[in-house]
């Protein structure tokens, strides 16, 4: 047995305080296992009254004009206003694009937060890895995406991993830098199922579930003799000396490809096709649709990306000019994208009785600046800009902080990234203490200390 000293709030059985547990709990140089979930809740890690819930976050890379969208300002000159016009809402609390009437429609369901912020550079990557992970990487420390520490944490219900991204992750956005979309210094082990594939493509079949290419050769080597064993002889696998000698990354591949529950998970075609449409026979609607399979199948955490890259594909990344997008590339394209994959979304899961046990929260890594540019668009912003939230505990049709006149800076309520990650960590139930084995095994805390749950979306 174990002891340990420190000083903590909460106390169990063994005499062991609930911080002396989230602390020791993830040091490996102790020789302590991964924490189970069960032992978690025991400690009170993990509010036991938040274990149904699932995050489904939808990542808006390019970065949305909240000018443009959420945070509109009729009165300003035109050069910060644009060109749209606001329209009033299912909420009496605010109104937003006339480009989103879909979102007007269920205003009751999702909230605003209008007054996010950074201070880091202006480019992509970087605020890619603070609004996913919390933080900004510094010193060669990668930082684990906020689904990966969850399953981490809380591990996996089903044969489905923990932790997955639709359709794939993050290519390049001009920073050559990690994006924050895996497990970071948790380890490959602990990295995010990836797609990799269109889930609206004609052709579109359930993926090979078996672990990914940086694997090495040793264990692409195991690959193939796992599939020699399933193909021979999946009834005696189970019991078979090799089975008993892999290693849990490779048991749990077994357990996922050999899973009828989890094959069917990505089957579409068991959805009826006015249920499809209703999504939109595009990337984005069917990859929601596709994360709404995932989490009533019981996967804790889905990020989806509503964009890959901002070349080569109209995007939120409205400079203006190509390889750009232009303001009207936003309004006839991607705007009426979004509001039908997003509000299909939302619909869906709250008709299935879902919506209290998912949160859906729709991030960006900046805003776009208050005045038009020359091109006809907008730049990169980092100063102001505006995130939804539903489901997982939410209430909907409110709105949190306030930018200035012009959009450009918090007025009221200032929000930083790590406040975000922290607000997901609160609504599935995780202590926000916890403390996750970091760079050369030391405690390291799932966010940075000062960061807090946005708790008046809730309230």
């Amino acid at each position: 047995m174990f002891t340990f000293s420190g000083k903590g709030s909460i106390t169990n059985c063994d005499g062991i305080t609930r911080r002396d547990f989230l602390q020791a709990g993830a040091l490996g140089a102790l020789g302590l296992t991964l924490p189970s979930f069960e032992a978690l809740r025991a400690a009170g890690a993990v509010d036991k009254s938040k274990d149904s819930r699932s995050c489904i976050m939808i990542f808006n890379l390019g970065a949305p004009s909240q000018l443009d969208l959420w945070d509109m300002k009729p009165d300003a000159p035109s050069e910060i206003r644009g060109p749209f016009k606001p329209i009033r809402t299912k909420s009496d609390a605010f109104e937003i694009s006339e480009i989103l009437p879909l979102h007007a429609k269920m205003a009751d369901k999702f909230s605003l937060i209008r007054s996010v912020y950074h201070t880091a550079a202006a480019v992509h990557d970087t605020g890619h890895q603070m609004m996913q992970t919390g933080r900004l990487f510094t010193g060669g420390i990668n930082t684990p995406h906020v689904g990966s520490a969850l399953t981490f944490l809380k591990g996996r219900r089903t044969d489905l991993p923990g932790h997955i991204i639709l359709p794939e992750t993050m290519g390049p956005t001009g920073g050559n830098m990690p994006h924050g979309q895996d497990a970071g210094f948790l380890g490959k082990a602990n990295d995010p199922f990836v797609l990799n594939s269109d889930p609206s493509s004609k052709d579109f079949k359930v993926p090979d579930l078996l672990p990914p290419k940086e694997i090495g050769e040793v264990r692409l080597q195991r690959r193939k003799e796992l599939r020699e064993l399933v193909d021979s002889s999946v009834k005696n696998f189970e019991s078979s000396e090799t089975a008993k000698l892999m290693d849990a990354n490779f048991a749990s591949a077994y357990r996922l490809m050999t899973s009828t529950e989890a094959r069917e998970a990505f089957d579409l075609t068991k959805e009826p096709m006015k249920v499809r449409e209703r999504y939109g026979m595009n990337r984005f609607g069917q990859s929601c649709l596709l994360a709404r399979r995932l989490v009533e199948r019981g996967v804790r955490f889905v990020t989806v990306n509503t964009f890959i890259t901002v070349f080569g594909e109209i995007t939120w990344d409205i400079h203006g000019s190509k390889p750009f997008t232009s303001i009207e590339g936003m309004r006839d394209i991607v705007a009426p994208m979004y509001d039908q994959g997003y509000t299909a979304l939302i619909e869906d899961l709250f008709q299935r009785g879902m919506l209290g046990d998912t949160m859906v929260t729709c991030l960006a890594e900046f805003g776009r600046t208050p005045k038009v540019n020359p091109a006809g668009g907008r730049d990169h912003w980092p100063n102001c800009w505006t995130v939804t939230f539903a489901g997982g505990g939410v209430k909907g049709g409110r709105v949190i902080g306030k930018s200035d006149d012009i959009g450009a800076y918090p007025a009221e309520r200032p929000v930083q990234p790590g406040d975000i990650v922290a607000t997901i960590y609160d609504s599935l139930g995780i202590d926000l203490e916890t403390e996750i084995p970091g760079p050369q095994g030391r405690p390291f805390p799932v966010v940075d200390r000062g960061m807090a749950p946005v708790r008046e979306l809730f309230a």
